[in-house]
């Protein structure tokens, strides 16, 4: 077999047979139904429990308590929804009616949210009871949004949802939908600029299903699923709803902040089979003193994706409970994992090799392919790619190129042809001409005994060349210092080439993150720029 360059690692893509006239709700509900699995617990959720056949008939009553309200296919209804078993209810009730939802990060603020329904102009806004209040202001200044409907709650001059569901017919017949129709949104992180509305089609859900859910994690009715990541997030939705209701899974539901206690206690109680988490996750759950023995749980996979796993943390966990971790990557625009570790093959510290049925390549600054080894801009071919972002064609070009999906994400192909991250293309330091990728040094710092989290950027030295700069968590009880500082900088010394050690450390008791995890360096590079004044910073 001819090895395979950098450039260009493609694969055959399974073929899905996925009608023309396809709504992705009716699939994922019917399948099961006609699979026998209508008495199969579905979702459990902090408070209740549903069954498939119980589930099905709440997504064929919203589909027509919205459709009763007079929303219109391809008009948009804003979610903003806790992880319950509204949150599936809403999701693919609305599909089903041929409306789309727009489902978004519930840790926002109220401009956030008037951007959003401004941008998408939703016609309703299903939101939890408890997020009610960040929309208060916002709410009137909407002149699209005709509709509040409350989950679990109520106000004068909305609707309940219990209440519309309890009145609305039990069947429902699905909407005259495409396999290749915007099904529903997703938002992205807005790390860069304003978020994105990012438009999904009806046959990318199961698409994730059948290429990540099935193959890779080799999903099955039997299994139960647990992802602390949340439903509003492109790698929640796949690991929540739609791999488990594409095999007749059971799924369970948190609506409370991931914390270790909570994570934990779920993972006794319920003893999932596949564990999702985000890296930051893995390693507070690491640093828990209330872990539970391996024989208190019945994991058989765990999942990390939304930034790369460091190797100690991948290394520590399997080695404490006896499970790996599949590190992968995915994105808002492609949906779901496109690139992954695989059970019985994982290599910690790279984030394994493409998802079959999606092709990769890695080009340099002028859209080159680059050498075996070089770091370029990863970019992914496959059928769960975007239609575009929404109100944003200047974008939507940038980022969609023909089959391409440009990532922003930095990568090399080591000697194994395995991909290992590098950082985002904006994130990476030039230290005496050579690039340096943060994510490297991070992992070496994250190595050390003492080390919770780090992050890295670069920062001028007194001569004007760019060096990096270290923000350094400690565990629990560890104390700051100078001493400590100097052991870190020969820490990373013994494990990188001498030029990529931090020039400088800065202790902080956490570090700057979206509500979905992942790193805001923008916040740390701004912090960098401020005069130090931190007993706790050090330069050598």
């Amino acid at each position: 077999m001819p090895r395979l360059s950098s450039a260009d690692h493609s694969v055959s893509p399974p073929v899905l047979d996925i009608p023309r006239e396809y709504n992705a709700a009716y699939d994922l509900i019917e399948r099961n139904l006609r699979a026998g699995r209508g008495e199969k617990l579905a979702y459990v959720d902090d408070h209740e429990s549903c069954t498939y056949r119980e589930l099905a008939q709440r997504v064929d009553r919203c589909a027509g308590a919205l459709a009763a309200l007079g929303l219109q296919p391809e008009q948009r209804v804003l979610l903003c929804l806790q992880d319950t078993i509204d949150f599936p209810t809403a999701f693919l009730g609305s599909i089903k009616a041929g409306v789309v939802p727009v489902a978004v990060n519930t840790l926002l603020t109220p401009a956030d949210y008037e951007y959003m329904l401004h941008d998408s102009r939703a016609c309703a806004l299903i939101v939890s009871a408890s997020l009610l209040p960040v929309f208060a202001e916002v709410i009137p200044k909407i002149p699209t949004l005709k509709h509040v409907i409350i989950s679990r709650g109520a106000r004068a001059g909305a609707h309940s949802f219990s209440d519309l569901l309890a009145r609305a017919a039990g069947t429902f017949d699905p909407v005259a939908t495409g396999r290749d129709d915007p099904c529903f949104w997703l938002y992205s992180s807005g790390s860069t600029g304003a978020p994105k509305g990012t438009i999904h089609v009806h046959a990318s859900l199961i698409q994730t299903a059948e290429l990540y859910g099935r193959p890779i994690l080799g999903l099955c009715e039997h299994d139960v699923v647990f992802s602390a990541a949340k439903l509003f997030f492109a790698y929640g939705l796949g690991n929540a709803l739609s791999f488990p209701l594409s095999v007749g899974a059971t799924t369970i539901l948190m609506a409370e902040r991931p914390t270790s206690e909570a994570v934990f206690a779920r993972l006794r109680k319920f003893r999932p089979t596949i564990f999702c988490g985000v890296p930051t996750l893995y390693s507070s759950l690491l640093a828990s003193a209330q872990a539970p023995s391996p024989s208190e749980m019945s994991l058989r996979a765990c999942i990390s994706a939304g930034e790369a796993l460091p190797r100690d943390i991948g290394e520590r966990w399997a080695r404490q409970f006896g499970v790996d971790i599949l590190d992968g990557i995915g994105s808002t625009e492609m949906l779901h994992i496109f690139l992954s570790n695989r059970p019985g093959d994982v290599c910690y510290g790279t984030t394994g090799t493409a998802v079959p049925g999606y092709e990769l390549r890695l080009v340099d600054d002028a859209g080159r392919s680059v050498p075996m080894g070089d770091i370029g801009e990863l970019q992914v071919a496959g059928p769960t790619a975007a239609m575009a972002y929404w109100n944003n064609r200047e974008k939507s070009r940038r980022t969609f190129q023909g089959p391409w999906t440009c990532t922003g994400d930095k990568y090399y192909v080591n000697g194994e042809d395995r991909y290992v991250y590098a950082g985002r293309t904006d994130d990476m330091l030039k230290v005496g001409g050579i690039y340096v990728s943060p994510v490297e040094v991070e992992s070496a710092l994250i190595s050390h005994p003492a080390v919770l989290e780090a992050a890295v950027i670069g920062r001028e030295d007194e001569g004007g060349l760019v060096k990096p700069l270290a923000f350094v968590v400690l565990q629990t009880g560890v104390e700051a210092t100078p001493s400590l500082a100097e052991e870190l900088k020969q820490h990373v010394k013994s494990r990188l080439a001498p030029y990529k050690y931090p020039r400088w450390i800065e202790f902080v008791s956490e570090l700057p993150k979206t509500a979905t995890g992942k790193l805001q360096r923008f916040k740390l590079r701004a912090l960098a720029a401020k005069p130090q004044t931190s007993a706790t910073a050090c330069a050598h």
